[in-house]
């Protein structure tokens, strides 16, 4: 096992951990030097126990301010997750539009239709004249 010195408050421990856990422990150790040195510069100094302990209880307290921020957002991201669910079980029938599309038989039957239409219209003109 690795053996670590980690400074904290200006105090110096010799501390043991897992091989390749030797950055958590400095990163931890860090933090807990962090709150220990405002700890230093509000109060002065105290005695190595009181000091760990103000330091500890410090980092726990933001550890539980974190936690509870995370609960929020755990419990605002499962409504969004419950919103999203609920609009995937919709379901949207698109807008029909038709467009209307006449058969080229038809057209052309049409056609013919009027042209006999207008002949016999022709015919019947010619009849009343003559």
């Amino acid at each position: 096992m690795p053996e670590i010195t980690i400074s904290i408050g200006g105090r110096q421990f010799e501390v043991s951990c897992q091989e390749g856990e030797e950055s958590y422990l400095h990163a931890a150790a860090k933090m807990l030097d962090d709150e220990a040195q405002v700890l230093s510069d509000q109060v002065g100094r105290m005695p190595e126990a009181r000091m760990l302990l103000m330091a500890g209880l410090l980092l726990a307290d933001k550890t539980a301010s974190v936690e509870d921020k995370i609960t929020e957002l755990r419990a605002e991201l499962a409504e969004r997750e419950a919103e999203l669910s609920g609009l995937r079980n919709v379901v949207v029938e698109p807008e029909r539009i038709e467009v209307p599309i006449i058969p080229q038989s038809v057209n052309d039957g049409l056609a013919e239709m009027a042209a006999r239409a207008e002949a016999l219209a022709q015919e019947i003109e010619d009849k009343v004249a003559g």
